[in-house]
């Protein structure tokens, strides 16, 4: 298994090549993340700039999964939330490269987040992932309970239509 890292702003901009490489392999092969085909490396850089921003605002919370010295997976969780919501954060953009997966990279970046998020005194996790996907799988491994399912959510990166299923999970004082 690779090592789980919390990156500050510096670090995420530092790294924001990895970053991108890692958001490229996904939409590439098909994850429903928020981005269209074709999409190269060059095309995440603005998306993991505004990402490091939020980092260093203190907005998001962004883990990297390392294997030789490379991102290869990441993921990220917004835990500023409106004033009734203090104790809830969002999981975003759980990504792992193909060629990394089966590897126990997704449940190592979540138990980081569970953990992290408990720091900060979140008691509740939500998150969507596209109805079907290998992701919807994990999730229900880790003990995430589905709320339910809006159908033509969002695209594939080709364009077809794509279900979203939310699910949610209480951690710390609030499982």
């Amino acid at each position: 298994m690779g090592d789980i890292k919390l990156l500050d702003e510096a670090g995420a901009r530092a790294r924001i090549g990895e970053l991108a490489d890692v958001l490229a392999d996904c939409v590439t092969g098909g994850a429903s993340v928020g981005f269209m085909a074709p999409y190269a490396p060059a095309d995440a850089v603005p998306f993991w700039e505004d990402v490091a921003a939020a980092v260093g605002e203190g907005a998001t919370l962004l883990f990297a999964a390392e294997r030789g010295g490379r991102i290869v997976g990441t993921v990220q969780v917004g835990i500023r939330q409106m004033p009734n919501q203090p104790h809830r954060a969002d999981v975003k953009k759980l990504l792992v490269m193909e060629r990394e997966r089966g590897r126990g990279l997704a449940r190592a970046l979540m138990t980081a987040v569970e953990a992290e998020a408990g720091r900060h005194g979140k008691t509740l996790l939500v998150l969507d992932t596209a109805t079907g996907s290998p992701a919807e799988t994990v999730y229900e491994r880790l003990g995430w309970q589905r709320a339910g399912v809006i159908p033509d959510y969002a695209l594939y990166p080709d364009g077809r239509f794509c279900a979203t299923t939310l699910f949610y999970k209480r951690i710390g004082a609030g499982a």
